[in-house]
C-alpha cells in the first residue's frame, strides 16, 4: 500500500521518540496501530460491498436479458399458434365431398 523502508520507519521512530516522549510512545503505537486497523478494516469492508453490488448488477442484467428472451419467444410462440389456429378453422368450415353419404 505504501512504499515505507526501514529508514523512513526509523526516521519516523526517532521523530515519535523526541516529540512524545518515551513513556507515552508505546501508548501512541498501539493507538495508531488501533486507527490503522479500523481504517483497513474500513476500506476492505467498502471495497467487499463495491464487488457485493457489482456482481448483483451483473446478475440483475443477466435475468432482465433473460426475461426479454422470454418474452420473445412467447410473443413467437404465441404468433405460431394463432396462424396454426387460423389454418385449422377454414378447414373446419369447409363442406366435405361425401357430406352426403350418411354411414348406414
Amino acid at each position: 500500500m505504501f512504499d515505507i523502508g526501514f529508514t523512513e520507519l526509523v526516521i519516523v521512530a526517532i521523530v515519535g521518540l523526541l516529540v512524545i516522549g518515551p513513556e507515552r510512545l508505546p501508548g501512541a503505537i498501539r493507538t495508531a496501530s488501533a486507527w490503522l486497523g479500523r481504517i483497513k478494516r474500513g476500506f476492505n469492508d467498502i471495497k467487499r460491498e463495491v464487488e457485493q453490488e457489482l456482481h448483483n448488477d451483473a446478475v440483475m442484467q443477466e435475468l432482465k436479458q433473460t426475461g426479454q428472451q422470454l418474452r420473445e419467444e412467447s410473443s413467437q410462440l404465441s404468433d405460431d399458434v394463432r396462424k396454426a389456429a387460423a389454418d385449422i378453422n377454414p378447414l373446419d368450415e369447409r363442406p366435405g365431398s361425401d357430406a352426403g353419404n350418411k354411414p348406414e
